[in-house]
């Protein structure tokens, strides 16, 4: 009797783990639909700059710094992050706390754009999901999700 017990568990958590596939798949598709569209029209706007990768980026205050962070270094940054649609997922500016962690340690849409800036500069960050999470997510950030960072660049440690 338990090993039938054992059996139908297993088989429900397979068949709910190919649901949630299905259901990823299909709103990874969605999201990357509407992202495609964002991006395209975003990067017709007036100093919005779009890197080789696709990254799109736009300098909101310029900074006093003279050097990039490379790669390797570690930053200190303000930050607050929204889907298309505005809605809020993260921000060190609500929290009140900048961060500091190394450029190696975060997405590839951070580790690139952050090298484009100088201390002091702020920059606003049009993230491609294959640069950010992709069909994955990640927590409030659904599959295929295009993200929109502002990051304050504080200091390079």
């Amino acid at each position: 009797m338990a090993q039938i017990v054992i059996v139908v568990v297993v088989a429900l958590i397979a068949a709910f783990l190919v649901r949630r596939s299905i259901v990823n798949k299909k709103l990874a598709a969605e999201n990357k639909a509407k992202g495609a569209e964002f991006l395209a029209e975003n990067a017709q706007k007036e100093g919005v700059k779009v890197t080789d990768s696709g990254l799109q980026y736009e300098v909101i205050h310029q900074g006093t710094g003279t050097v990039n962070p490379k790669g390797s270094d570690r930053v200190n940054v303000h930050y607050h992050g929204t889907l298309i649609d505005g809605s809020v997922f993260d921000s060190s500016v609500a929290r009140g706390q900048p961060i500091d962690f190394g450029l190696n340690q975060v997405i590839k849409g951070w580790t690139e754009g952050l090298q484009l800036m100088v201390e002091g500069e702020k920059t606003r960050f049009f993230i491609p999901s294959d640069l950010a999470y992709g069909d994955g997510g990640a927590g409030p950030i659904g599959p295929g999700s295009v993200l929109i960072f502002e990051v304050e660049l504080l200091g390079i440690n």
